[in-house]
């Protein structure tokens, strides 16, 4: 699959009278070096080395990448990725929403985004791994909310009793 193309920004709209943007972004970009080690620290601090797949800034900078920030009064609080996997694939990386906003939505109103650029790219399926341990629970939630269901591993990842593979098949 070629590259992922992201959209316009999204406004989503006024909440508690703040704006939340949701649009392509640099993961190189300073302002989102913060939320990029949170990501890193929180899966560090719940999973063993083998088991973590998160990725540095440089890593969701690469090619065919589409990396999405959301903002808060200009403070980016969630990203996303999506990474082409091929045969119409994807996969989503990196989807983080910062601590003191979770349970507000916006993990939702990313993973809606994330999942409409993939139907605009005209991707068949997303597919995603995350952790099997209480930590990842809610994000675990909201993939299934979605319509994701569990499968194998895919790609280059292996069975792990800590990691849990989903997919959504969009077609």
């Amino acid at each position: 699959m070629a590259r992922i193309s992201p959209p316009i920004g999204v406004a989503l709209g006024r909440t508690d009278a703040v704006t939340r943007d949701i649009g392509p972004a640099d993961p190189r970009d300073p302002a989102l070096a913060a939320l990029i080690r949170r990501h890193a620290a929180h899966s560090d601090a719940h999973y063993t080395a083998e088991s973590n797949h998160h990725l540095s800034a440089e890593d969701l900078a690469r090619s065919g990448m589409a990396f999405f920030a959301m903002w808060d009064d200009g403070q980016p609080v969630a990203m996303g990725a999506l990474a082409p996997l091929g045969d119409g694939a994807a996969e989503i990386k990196s989807m983080h929403v910062t601590e003191d906003r979770r349970g507000a939505g916006l993990g939702a109103a990313m993973l809606s985004h994330l999942i409409a650029t993939a139907r605009g790219n005209g991707v068949s399926s997303l597919r995603l791994e995350t952790g099997s341990r209480e930590a990842s629970a809610a994000a675990r939630a909201i993939y299934t909310r979605a319509g994701f269901r569990t499968c194998p591993p895919f790609g280059d990842y292996v069975e792990d009793p800590e990691s849990v593979f989903m997919v959504l098949h969009l077609d």
